[in-house]
């Protein structure tokens, strides 16, 4: 018989797991940044809006605001008289399958080692040149929906008009007065209905009068059918347009006139309903539909395309992207508009309401809204308005909007079941966007899901998961014809096809084999973060095994008697070689050293937990990870970039590469390497504070884990540069006015690396350890809370604080229960979590009470 005392407490875990199950199946989920609360938010101003404002139609396609279901995404203008939605469909890129090897690689392999080994680094960079590849595929458009209006919208009153994006609801608003009509836009894209829907309504009846299309850049053909339903079918490019860079790269194929273009296929559906008993919807030019005099008009978007994953050529899928868009369509039409919008929000909020954010610089410690009043029309600034003046005011609720966005996009580009978040996460506007809109793996493809743990989105990162997945079986080709090895290997770009030979060009940043390692830390990650063991089993083991296998072929012994990588560059980084010649092949590069490590320390860690520390492959990399070179410091008292103290032309570079093992890797710390800390710090001193919007995020973050707030937050208030779309080539870094982060041009990276940087300045965790506000900058953000955090060791984090100090805190844990030792400014507490229960913590660290999670 069981003791009492155990029998009650099994009665209440079992309580405690039922509970959280039934909620689940029941849908009564209480969103994480609801658990806990402190007596602090009494004074939260919880009436502050998250929302992205425009006065005006856009102008550029960096003024318009974007929406997504992490398949279909549209970026909306918001034109008056004429308006344009453009449209994006993840899968639609050119190409085909490819053959990611190349058999004279070996050949020329050895002769670049050789020339390595003999110190003659600018003749091994010019010979690796030998080593690259084909181009990516590109990523494409889907098309425009195109709206025009009658003349009574062109005679609107410019006061009234308001571009609302609404991050609380996923929801995009357009509203504007003309003759003493109220018109009204509506536009969302839902994850579970799969489709983008508009509504178009007015104040007064009989008052909607237009004409609705399609049209795109891409081969295409449309057309009326007999269902209020317009078509647009069409096709990709079965090989891309030459890069402008490489003119002897091949043609597109002749064919594409003749309306079977060899490459992707895509079919979409737009079915319009109108108001019963008011207006009547005419065809014109069998392509366009007029609707004349009718109360309100609903939109349904539904598209698909015949890519049918990356091994299968477009000509032999099976997949009908007409019949797809059809069935889909039908599907979302038994739902009426209110329906429709009711399952995208509730879809939508059970992942944003994970997390809240409220900062404040007040200094009467009020948490009332810092923003400008926007009781009253007159007193509402756009968006655009709001970052220009962050550099004399720095509203801390701006900060506050751009943390949201970042999990709005991510939530937006990137759900279960979709492609990866590419370079611009889903959406694009050209056929030939800046760097092909292809996934970048020597920092900006990883960027993308650094926000996915520990911003509360764990589920937005299945997408990397699957993508590497596929990466792993065509890097085990290339691992074994180029290179002679085991496992598998990814480069430095890739696509929809996971493309893992080397990218074109030049080796600085072709040649890179650490492109697949980088990604496959993020398996490990996602583990310590939620301590889901079957994960790591079936997932992410596996993976990790075959990265661990290549990087253990990879690494040679040289002449120097250690470990090497040969060749080894720092991802777009030249150097002058001893003789003064420019140069970026040589041998171990830092990071390729610190990922390394990350990854066998990773590995190994694994094993351990499901059992499989025998294995032989974990003994060869126990073996190995003494012989790796160690992070070494340069005389200057910085972290020596490459194995030898090459002279640096550049040293305000925008990679900050050889700072991977503080982040986003762990084997430097402020607990345990307190002197390559102090050499990191000198590092980013010497790199300087400018650079693209990527790397001024990733400065952020570095700071952050060197626990200097001060200067994590001159990288925050970098980021608030509002970027002109007419001359953006003058700015380094910054923000469109839609919020979209700027290189410049465009790309989505540090959207999401401004999201990990905040959530990194308020908390940060090892799998035993949880460090609260270590990089709070106290006089920027003297008050505030956080919600919904979490931390490595499946813990969920919620911190207040008032006067740049700890107030209160709250931890708690779905999974098992686990240990955790708490720090706050030099002071350490050991707490034991168990599962299903909340527990509060004053500014002593000590538990101030408990409560039951349901």
């Amino acid at each position: 018989m069981l003791p009492k005392g155990f029998s009650i407490l099994l009665l209440f875990l079992v309580f405690v797991q039922f509970s959280l199950f039934f909620g689940l199946v029941l849908g009564v989920v209480v969103k994480d940044k609801d658990v806990w609360s402190s007596s602090l938010e009494k004074n939260v101003d919880g009436t502050r809006n998250l929302e992205v404002r425009f006065n005006g139609s856009a102008k550029h396609w960096t003024d318009a605001l974007p929406i997504g279901n992490g398949r279909l995404g549209a970026m909306i203008w918001g034109g008056v008289a004429n308006d344009t939605i453009n449209l994006n469909e993840d899968t639609l890129w050119t190409g085909t399958p490819g053959n990611y090897t190349d058999p004279d690689a070996p050949t020329t392999l050895s002769e670049v080692r050789k020339l390595v080994n003999h110190g003659q680094y600018a003749e091994a960079t010019a010979l690796a040149e030998n080593l690259s590849g084909s181009p990516s595929a590109v990523y494409q458009l889907l098309g425009d929906i195109k709206l025009e209006f009658n003349d009574t919208h062109t005679a609107y009153d410019e006061e009234t008009y308001e571009r609302v994006l609404d991050l609380d609801t996923a929801t995009v608003k357009v509203q504007y007065s003309a003759k003493e009509v109220r018109y009204t836009r509506e536009y969302f894209a839902s994850n579970p209905d799969d489709v983008i829907v508009i509504k178009i309504s007015a104040n007064k009846p009989s008052c909607l009068n237009f004409t609705i299309y399609f049209d795109s850049k891409l081969h295409h053909h449309s057309f009326v059918n007999d269902k209020n339903q317009i078509v647009l079918d069409g096709g990709c490019l079965g090989e891309r347009i030459p890069p402008k860079d490489n003119p002897k790269a091949p043609s597109p194929p002749k064919n594409i006139t003749n309306g079977n273009p060899k490459g992707i296929q895509y079919s979409a559906v737009l079915d319009l309903q109108i108001s019963e008993g008011a207006g009547e919807v005419q065809v014109v030019d069998g392509r366009k539909l007029r609707v004349e005099g009718c109360d309100w008009a609903v939109i349904l978007l539904t598209a698909a395309s015949s890519f049918d994953g990356p091994f299968t050529e477009p000509v032999d899928s099976k997949k009908n992207p007409m019949l797809e868009s059809s069935r889909t369509m039908d599907s979302a039409k038994r739902y009426s508009y209110s329906d429709l919008y009711a399952r995208h929000v509730d879809d939508y909020q059970a992942l944003f309401h994970r997390v809240s954010l409220q900062l404040s610089h007040s200094s009467s410690g009020s948490m009332k809204s810092d923003l400008t009043s926007t009781e009253s029309k007159d007193e509402v600034i756009t968006t655009a308005e709001r970052v220009k003046s962050f550099r004399s005011y720095e509203d801390p609720s701006l900060v506050e909007l751009l943390f949201q966005y970042g999990r709005y996009l991510l939530i937006a580009c990137s759900r279960p079941g979709t492609q990866a978040s590419n370079l611009q996460g889903i959406w694009n506007k050209d056929v030939q966007p800046a760097w092909d809109g292809a996934p970048h793996l020597n920092i900006n493809l990883q960027m993308n899901y650094w926000p996915s743990l520990s911003c509360n989105l764990k589920e937005c990162q299945e997408p990397l998961f699957d993508y590497i997945s596929s990466l792993a079986v065509n890097g085990q080709k290339t691992a074994k014809v180029n290179y002679g090895a085991r496992g598998w290997v990814v480069h430095q770009v890739s696509d929809i096809w996971a493309k893992t030979s080397p990218d074109r060009g030049q080796a600085v940043w072709a040649q890179w084999q650490m492109g697949g390692a980088w990604l496959c830390t993020h398996l490990y990650e996602h583990y310590t973060y939620t301590l889901d063991k079957d994960f790591l089993r079936n997932k992410a083991y596996p993976l990790m095994e075959g990265c661990a296998s290549f990087l253990l072929d990879w690494l040679t012994e040289g002449p120097r008697g250690i470990l090497e990588t040969n060749p080894s560059t720092s991802p777009e980084h030249m150097f002058t070689a001893p003789v003064g010649k420019p140069a970026s092949v040589s041998y171990s590069s830092t990071m390729d050293m610190q990922i390394i490590r990350e990854v066998f320390s990773s590995i190994v860690s694994a094993a351990e937990e499901l059992g499989k520390s025998d294995d032989d492959l974990i003994a060869r990399a126990r073996k190995t990870q003494p012989l790796l070179s160690l992070t070494r410091i340069a005389k200057d008292g910085s972290i020596m970039e490459w194995a030898e103290e090459f002279e640096d032309p550049e040293v305000h570079h925008r990679h900050l590469s050889h700072l991977f093992g503080l982040f986003p890797g762990h084997t430097i710390n402020v607990e345990t390497t307190p002197d390559l800390c102090e050499a990191a710090q000198k590092t980013l001193y010497k790199r300087g504070e400018e650079g693209p919007g990527w790397s001024t995020t990733w400065k952020a973050l570095l700071w952050s884990r060197l626990h200097k707030s001060e200067h994590a937050y001159r990288m925050v208030k970098h980021i608030f540069d509002l970027v002109d779309p007419d001359r953006e080539s003058d700015f380094e870094g910054g923000l469109y006015a839609n919020l979209f982060t700027a290189h410049p041009p465009f790309q989505i990276d540090a959207n999401f690396g401004f999201s990990a940087a905040v959530a990194e300045m308020l908390v940060q965790s090892t799998v035993k350890d949880l460090y609260l506000l270590p990089a709070l900058p106290r006089d920027k953000w003297p008050n505030g809370c956080v919600k919904g955090l979490k931390a490595r060791g499946g813990i969920t984090v919620s911190v207040c604080w008032t006067g740049g100090n700890l107030d209160e805190f709250g931890l708690w844990t779905y999974g098992a229960n686990i240990v955790k030792r708490v720090h706050y400014r030099g002071i350490t507490a050991t707490t034991n979590i168990s599962a299903g229960m909340v527990y509060t913590f004053n500014q002593q660290l000590k538990c101030m009470k408990t409560c039951t999670l349901l």
